[in-house]
């Protein structure tokens, strides 16, 4: 047992102790890392916006027979970007859209995460066996098919709502990160570490859950950030496609400005600025996400 300015400290302690200081020095490794802060601060402001959509947009501001402004009305004093076809002011509408494409957007990629991560690490792990045979073809399969083609096919049969497109996103975007996993495990598997745990008796859920997902964790999580932008693009690809629910998000804005005729009658306000949002919100996780895969990732981080 260790002791520190004469307090003993236990493993447990001596443990998180190294933890927070790995987690440190990955902070101070961040901040250095211009491209990760830019996105993280563009990421903060589209959060912070979400979080306060209650209080700056009320449900009567969205309700399209409340609507007491002129429809199609270019910006002004009163509705500074502009409004919809019903009067409806397309800033309210960001602010609004803003929480429903951020929560799908994190919820889908948490969901193709858990999948893929138990697909992967089971496929590593046991690499070789008909186990990882099974769910290495599985993986191929639904890294073949079309994802737009499963997706229509599972929206239609599940219905347009907002919790079947979060399923729907999950359930054809975990191919790619199972397919991450299980390369990184089928490398952790062969360290000696896995050969010490399993001489000494240590069950397969113990060895991949101490030894294999603490080796994973940090790919997956960088992997993770990447695939929130993943999910947003896919939630506004099914909304224009009009495959979402009543619920009010980004994609939807512009699915509504192309049935409205935005595009042709020249109404930009209406069209352009929801565009911006989705542009600046998956650039912004795709900046952090190769900021933490170059802080994780010690060969690109040596490059």
């Amino acid at each position: 047992m260790e002791q520190v300015e004469g307090v003993a400290r236990t493993p447990r302690v001596s443990v998180w102790s190294r933890r927070r200081s790995t987690l440190a020095g990955h902070w101070g490794t961040f901040r250095s890392s211009r491209r990760g802060m830019t996105g993280l601060a563009i990421l903060t402001f589209f959060a912070a916006l979400a979080i306060a959509s209650p209080l700056l947009v009320s449900p009567e501001d969205l309700d399209p027979a409340l609507a007491n402004l002129p429809p199609h009305s270019p910006p002004s004093a009163q509705a500074w970007l502009g409004t919809d076809n019903f009067g409806r002011s397309v800033l309210d509408l960001l602010i609004a859209g803003a929480r429903v494409s951020l929560l799908v957007g994190i919820i889908a990629a948490l969901g193709a995460m858990l999948i893929g991560a138990v697909v992967g690490i089971s496929a590593g792990y046991f690499g070789g066996s008909k186990a990882d045979t099974l769910l290495n073809a599985f993986t191929n399969w639904f890294l073949v098919i079309p994802w737009l083609a499963l997706a229509i096919a599972l929206t239609t049969i599940l219905g347009a709502s907002l919790i079947n497109v979060i399923v729907v996103i999950a359930i054809t975007s975990w191919a790619s990160t199972a397919r991450l996993v299980r390369a990184q495990a089928l490398s952790v598997r062969e360290r000696s570490y896995i050969e010490r745990s399993r001489a000494l008796g240590g069950t397969h859920w113990h060895t991949v859950t101490r030894h294999v997902l603490p080796n994973v964790f940090p790919v997956l999580f960088a992997n993770t950030i990447l695939m929130v932008a993943l999910a947003i693009l896919s939630e506004t690809t099914l909304a224009i496609l009009g495959l979402s629910g009543g619920y009010i998000s980004w994609g939807k804005v512009i699915e509504d400005a192309f049935t409205g005729g935005a595009m042709t009658a020249g109404w930009w306000w209406w069209l352009i600025p929801p565009g911006i949002c989705i542009v600046l919100v998956t650039l912004a996780f795709t900046m952090v996400g190769f900021a933490l895969d170059e802080i994780l990732s010690p060969r690109l981080r040596q490059r």
